[in-house]
């Protein structure tokens, strides 16, 4: 008997993907990113592209700079605890951060935003933490992609990607070339673990059973997720200035690698950079993961910013007023070591009792 059932009808919806849920979050993201509308972008969302106008911006003869980066494995803090609402500073920061230290002001950001199924209520809050970051960084949010795969993600799982670009007038670009013997290491705080080392807290989580949760050990007033997802310290806005003074000889953002091995990125040959671990009191977060790891200095050093987010190398006699100028802007600055003649690296050194040691050590990475 011949089967008369009209073969099934198949759309972009029954395979998982739903359109109107797409254009649904377009509408609703368009006001965030026109809230970082800034001169040389409109940041209106919807094109095929986005347009920025160098010359609206005050730039006469501006060099390019591009970033991108991602957040890591900190992602699936978010999405295990409901923290989707400042994740997104997270992936300004690692991308606007990295801008600054070649002396860039950061200009135009776009977003990746992959999951396996659009939810527009989590989509939104973490498109509302990236358009913070880029008003914190001063840069327009001029667009991105959503993309809903399914079969790809677990269910309620997502991932980002940032891309930024940035400019500096031509000249003023900082390579390191400048730096020199007997130049001081200035510290600048960071807020947290930033965005780096977080496969290592989640082993320690998953190891000592830690409950995220409840209360830090170190912190009664305080859940401990809330001190692990404290976002990425965005610099740009308090060293752009002191960088168009002409008094920043190179910057070195603290990322993946740690102090030990992020410093010697923006050394010349034949210079080395000795750090004094005991310069700035280690952060009770710091000492509470290092507690639990039962991790060594030399390890703290290459895996954690262990409380310096950026580094900044300044001749002798400029480092009291630039110390001045960026506490002025709200930073906390140390004075945490100097240049010395030398292979080209980092020492990171430190006295008995300094990040728990028991006795004096040091940990060398030469690049």
């Amino acid at each position: 008997m011949e089967d008369k059932t009209p073969p099934k009808s198949y759309s972009y919806e029954s395979a998982g993907v739903s359109i109107a849920a797409g254009n649904a979050l377009v509408k609703a993201i368009g006001p965030l990113a026109k809230a970082t509308a800034r001169p040389g972008a409109d940041a209106e969302l919807g094109g095929f592209g986005g347009f920025f106008d160098l010359k609206a911006a005050g730039y006469m003869d501006p060099l390019l700079v591009a970033a991108n980066d991602g957040v890591g494995t900190k992602v699936k803090l978010a999405i295990d605890y409901d923290r989707h609402d400042r994740i997104g500073i997270d992936l300004v920061a690692m991308c606007v951060n990295d801008l600054i230290v070649q002396g860039a002001e950061p200009l135009l950001f776009l977003d990746y935003f992959a999951t396996g199924k659009l939810d527009n209520g989590v989509a939104e809050r973490v498109v509302a933490g990236i358009a913070d970051g880029c008003k914190l960084a001063g840069c327009a949010l001029i667009g991105g992609e959503t993309a809903e795969m399914p079969g790809m993600y677990a269910a309620g799982d997502y991932d980002l990607a940032g891309f930024c670009v940035g400019a500096v007038e031509r000249g003023e670009q900082l390579t390191g070339s400048k730096v020199a013997s007997c130049d001081i290491l200035l510290g600048l705080a960071s807020s947290g673990v930033h965005s780096n080392g977080y496969s290592l807290v989640r082993r320690l989580a998953e190891d000592k059973g830690w409950k995220l949760d409840r209360p830090a050990l170190f912190d009664a007033d305080r859940l401990l997720i809330d001190h692990l997802i404290e976002p990425t310290r965005i610099y740009v806005k308090s060293l752009l200035p002191v960088i168009r003074d002409g008094k920043i000889h190179a910057l070195a953002h603290i990322t993946g690698g740690g102090l030990l091995e992020n410093v010697p990125r923006v050394l010349p040959e034949g210079l080395h950079a000795r750090i004094d671990a005991g310069a700035w009191e280690q952060p009770r977060l710091m000492a509470f993961l290092q507690a639990q790891g039962h991790i060594e200095p030399e390890e703290m050093a290459r895996t954690f910013n262990c409380g310096i987010g950026m580094v900044l190398a300044v001749a002798p006699e400029d480092a009291a007023a630039v110390k001045a100028d960026l506490e002025a802007a709200g930073e906390t600055v140390f004075v945490i070591g100097a240049i010395e003649d030398g292979a080209r690296g980092c020492t990171v050194q430190g006295a008995d009792e300094v990040w728990s040691s028991r006795g004096s050590w040091e940990a060398i990475h030469l690049a």
